[in-house]
């Protein structure tokens, strides 16, 4: 990136960088390459190692991180590589609301001997810190999911150091349009770029974004090695998705504060859940009953279990039998689309009708 491109917005990066040189004839976007051989003598060698398209989206993606990225398969094998950074038999400390898929990989990781993991509540800055006497790592989820807490990454990233603990965000609520934790001393950013950032439901991506020419090396080793490769069509579609993120979370955080104002203290609700930022909310009915009975009355929301796309979505996460049991049974998830707000309350204040007719 030149000195003139450093100097440029966030919004003016996501649409500018990764793109061919501009030259007469040239495509504005980087062409979709579908090959799993290049002829010898350059640096890609075999399909495994590199791909154009996957280097426009990591160029694009690294930088508005402040780092280095590489994209995977999948958010799960990002996670995975970046567990696979970990010394046998470290000490992770990690939030007790977490993804499940995040929750899932370190619980098989403590069952099998290879890690040993402690939870905590992410808002107790204090405990926290003291959680990372000798551990290895401290994975910050901020905003957890889906209990939306949030962390004190600034108070939080320099404790963990102290503690001679690599310090990981999970980046993939905030997106670094809102919080950039590279900036305040992280090691490693993870994404699924399944959820803001390709924004469309039409794709599985992850990526792994780091600091530290040591990491990166390490971590592509490790995606080489076990294959957690990206289809090029995946980092494509993620790649177009990043290009309308700003203008997608600016309405997508208008919206979601449009609910909550008008959601908190409604009959039928017991607590309206919400950061302060971002596109993710979540309510509190009475009992699991309540909850289902909203996912099912519903008509413009979709009952689905991603988020962060253009269609609005919700879903009760207890269902899941992974989700966390200090997770209410009646919490909802909402993932703010970019429909017309007035439509998605109305949506909900005639589900929510229903429910409260029933109880």
């Amino acid at each position: 990136m030149t000195g003139a491109q450093r100097d440029l917005s966030f919004e003016t990066r996501a649409v500018t960088l990764g793109r061919p040189a501009p030259e007469p004839d040239a495509p504005l976007n980087v062409p979709l390459t579908l090959t799993s051989t290049y002829i010898a003598g350059g640096e890609l060698e075999y399909g495994r190692y590199g791909n154009p398209s996957w280097t426009a989206f990591e160029e694009v993606l690294g930088d508005l991180e402040g780092g280095s990225c590489l994209a995977f398969a999948s958010g799960m094998a990002a996670i995975a590589a970046v567990l696979d950074l970990l010394p046998a038999g470290g000490k992770v400390v990690a939030p007790r609301h977490s993804y499940t898929g995040t929750v899932g990989q370190l619980n098989d990781s403590s069952n099998r001997g290879r890690l040993a993991v402690e939870y905590v509540d992410i808002r107790d800055t204090v405990a926290v810190g003291e959680a990372c006497a000798g551990a290895a790592a401290l994975w910050i989820e901020t905003p957890t999911n889906p209990a939306l807490e949030v962390a004190d990454l600034a108070a939080l990233i320099p404790a963990a150091h102290a503690a001679g603990a690599l310090v990981v965000v999970d980046n993939t609520f905030a997106t670094p349009l809102l919080q950039r934790p590279l900036e305040l001393g992280a090691d490693v950013v993870v994404h699924s770029a399944t959820k803001h950032l390709g924004g469309h439901s039409d794709l599985l991506l992850g990526a792994v974004v780091v600091a530290a020419e040591e990491h990166l090396h390490a971590v592509n080793g490790i995606r080489s090695l076990r294959g957690a490769i990206p289809s090029p069509l995946e980092t494509f579609l993620a790649l177009r998705g990043i290009r309308t993120l700003p203008v997608r979370m600016e309405r997508a955080q208008a919206s979601a504060l449009r609910l909550v104002d008008a959601l908190t203290g409604r009959p039928g609700i017991e607590e309206v859940r919400y950061p302060g930022f971002g596109g993710i909310v979540s309510i509190v009915l009475t009992t699991a009953a309540a909850a289902d009975a909203l996912a099912d009355g519903v008509r413009l929301w979709r009952h689905a279990t991603s988020l962060g796309a253009v269609e609005s979505t919700l879903e009760r996460r207890r269902r899941w039998p992974a989700e966390a049991v200090t997770i209410p049974e009646g919490l909802v998830r909402l993932s703010v689309g970019l429909e017309d707000p007035d439509d998605l309350l109305r949506d909900l204040e005639q589900a929510l009708e229903t429910v409260v007719r029933g109880v």
